[in-house]
């Protein structure tokens, strides 16, 4: 079986003369990527390399994550720890990452193949899967200086450390320029003082990507990304938060006490933090978007055998005409967000376009209909899908 580094494509590769006219430029919502969007040699994948990765991640999960397994993860709350390095092994954690520290150079297509399937699996470790290799591989792949992708990018890629990003605080989500996390000058660097809500696997992580403001009167000019070790004096996980849904996917609000960063683990520029958020924002919201893919996929696989099986008045439920219309309004509600996330990730590889309001409309849409189709798994379920022996709920909650 021919190994996953086989589709990587040799650093040494010069970026085709399509990738290289195209120069960075903001235009309201429109970004135009640069070459430092993607690895150096980075060549978008063909759709023969997407279908290979497909049958990859799926054989990886019906081996490593079957239903049991999934069921448990949502019971317990509990990540389970031993999937980062078989993860590493396989090489899904460097999707968007240089091949020099291990990573497959195959872009945002392929790393939403991975989310997707991994999602289908189970939501709960899809997203563990994305805060480590999306926020923070990612965001260390694109801002990092050589030093640090050196120190941090081989162990991130293989899965023997892992990592997160902290940007969320309770009283400022989406509003970033209210956190109130603050990084104070001192000698050969920054003393970090705040707390940090909501991180997916804050209490697992020992690299994190944190956002904290240095010249707060500056406001969105006036913060700047770290990368902090959670080895460092001053840093803990206040608490492990109890989850409705993603249950497993471990995440903590995390708390700094004067935990010092020194100046060689600033990711960016000072006070140019929110570049490098607002950049990364895009990116994790279009991968993120093929979660709720997965989801429905994983829906469509519990409730169309069911509806076969089951019969009422001496016939499968599947040939009542109600029935068959709500599972074709699940497949296409399904098609449909995979279109929009798909062709949106292509742009990014193809023609290096990223377009802010369409990363955020992938999500929302595919957020939207995935709930939707859960429910009507619900629904087709009947009874059996009040029950927890049938995933049906825990897809809902995810």
């Amino acid at each position: 079986m021919r190994g996953f580094k086989s589709l990587a494509r040799p650093a040494s590769r010069a970026l085709s003369s399509r990738s290289k006219q195209f120069t960075p430029a903001v235009t309201h919502s429109v970004r135009h990527a640069s070459t430092s969007k993607h690895p150096q040699g980075f060549e978008a994948p063909t759709p023969a390399d997407l279908t290979e990765l497909r049958e990859r991640v799926q054989e990886f999960t019906r081996r490593e994550i079957p239903e049991e397994l999934a069921a448990h993860t949502d019971k317990s709350n509990a990540f389970p720890n031993e999937m980062w390095p078989k993860l590493g092994e396989a090489g899904f954690l460097g999707m968007t990452a240089d091949e020099a520290y291990g990573g497959l150079v195959m872009g945002y297509q392929a790393h939403c193949v991975v989310m997707e399937e991994m999602s289908r699996a189970s939501g709960s470790i899809g997203l563990s899967y994305a805060a480590h290799s999306q926020l923070c591989v990612n965001q260390i792949s694109l801002n990092g200086t050589a030093a640090q992708k050196q120190k941090y990018l081989p162990g991130l890629v293989a899965g023997t450390t892992v990592g997160a990003l902290a940007m969320s605080e309770s009283g400022a989500g989406s509003d970033v320029v209210s956190m109130r996390t603050t990084a104070k000058p001192v000698d050969g660097g920054h003393l970090l003082n705040g707390t940090k809500m909501w991180i997916t696997n804050g209490p697992d992580a020992d690299v994190i990507v944190v956002y904290a403001k240095t010249e707060p009167e500056k406001g969105s000019k006036g913060i700047t990304a770290f990368l902090v070790d959670t080895k460092s004096d001053g840093f803990s996980c206040a608490r492990k938060l109890d989850k409705m849904g993603m249950r497993g996917s471990n995440t903590g609000e995390l708390a700094f006490s004067d935990v010092f960063v020194p100046s060689e683990n600033i990711l960016g520029q000072v006070n140019g933090g929110v570049r490098v958020l607002m950049e990364g924002l895009d990116l994790e919201r279009l991968v993120l978007s093929a979660g709720p893919l997965g989801i429905m996929q994983a829906a469509l696989d519990v409730a169309l055998p069911f509806t076969h099986q089951r019969k009422q008045f001496g016939s499968p439920i599947a040939h009542n005409q109600f029935v068959q219309g709500k599972l074709a309004d699940m497949y296409t509600k399904m098609q449909a967000s995979k279109a929009y996330t798909y062709n949106t990730a292509r742009a990014v590889d193809e023609e290096g376009i990223i377009k802010t309001q369409d990363c955020a409309g992938a999500i929302l849409y595919a957020a939207e209909r995935a709930t939707e189709c859960t429910l009507d798994c619900i629904q087709l379920l009947g009874g059996m899908g009040y029950v927890e022996e049938m995933p049906a709920s825990r897809l809902l909650r995810e």
